[in-house]
C-alpha cells in the first residue's frame, strides 16, 4: 500500500470532503476504505477515507453497447481511454501541518487539481494512533460510515506488525463501544465484523 505516485486529481471540495478523478481503476489505485492524503501546500497533507467510486456515464460505452458483441481490444481501450473520469469521493477525516497529525476537518479543504496519492503504511500508523476520527466517519449522513470504518479498520490492522494487530482492533473496539454505547445493535454489527481472528 506505498505509492508517491498521483492516482488522480481534486475536481471539487468542500470543507467535509472532496471529489477526486481518475482515468482507469487500477489494482493499486485506492479502494473503498482506503486513507488517502493530498499534498495541499508546503508540510501541508489532507486525509481522508474513500467512501464512495462512481463510473460516470460515457457516451463512448453507449456505443460500444449499440454495436453487439465487442473484441476485448475494443473494451480494454475504452477503459484506459475513458472521455469521463472515474470519481472517487473522499471524506476528510485529518490533516497533517509538518510532521504532526490533526484528526478533524481541516483550516482549508485541497483545491482543484490537487493530486490524490495513497497513504503509505506508514502514514496509515502514524494517523491511526488515535481513534478521534471515528466519531466523524459514524456521524456523517452522506456516507455509509459503518461499511468504510469496517473496511478501513481491517485494512489498517493488516499494515500494523503482527503482534500488535490483535491489540489494535481491540482499541478501536473499545473506542467505537464508548462511542456507540447507545446503539447496541449497529455496535454489535461493527464489532463482529472486526472482531480479531484468534
Amino acid at each position: 500500500m506505498t505509492t508517491a505516485l498521483p492516482i488522480g486529481w481534486v475536481l471539487r471540495a468542500s470543507t467535509v470532503g472532496f471529489t477526486v478523478g481518475c482515468r482507469v481503476l487500477q489494482p493499486s489505485v485506492p479502494q473503498f476504505g482506503d486513507l488517502v492524503k493530498v499534498p495541499v501546500s508546503d508540510g501541508v497533507s489532507v486525509f481522508g477515507l474513500i467512501y464512495n467510486v462512481q463510473v460516470q456515464d460515457d457516451p463512448a460505452v453507449r456505443q460500444l453497447i449499440l454495436v453487439g458483441e465487442m473484441e476485448p481490444e475494443a473494451v480494454l481501450d475504452q477503459r484506459e481511454n475513458r472521455l469521463v473520469p472515474i470519481e472517487i469521493s473522499v471524506l476528510i477525516v485529518g490533516y497533517q501541518r509538518d510532521k504532526q497529525i490533526f484528526q478533524g476537518l481541516p483550516p482549508q479543504p485541497p483545491l482543484s487539481l490537487d493530486i490524490l496519492i495513497l497513504g503509505s503504511d506508514a502514514d496509515i500508523r502514524a494517523f491511526t494512533k488515535s481513534f478521534d476520527y471515528f466519531r466523524l466517519v459514524l456521524n456523517s449522513p452522506q456516507i455509509p460510515g459503518d461499511e468504510v470504518l469496517v473496511t478501513h479498520l481491517r485494512r489498517v490492522a493488516e499494515v500494523q506488525p503482527a503482534e500488535t494487530q490483535r491489540r489494535f482492533l481491540l482499541n478501536a473496539g473499545r473506542e467505537l463501544a464508548r462511542l456507540l454505547n447507545f446503539d447496541l445493535v449497529r455496535l454489535d454489527n461493527i464489532l463482529r465484523r472486526i472482531r480479531p481472528v484468534s
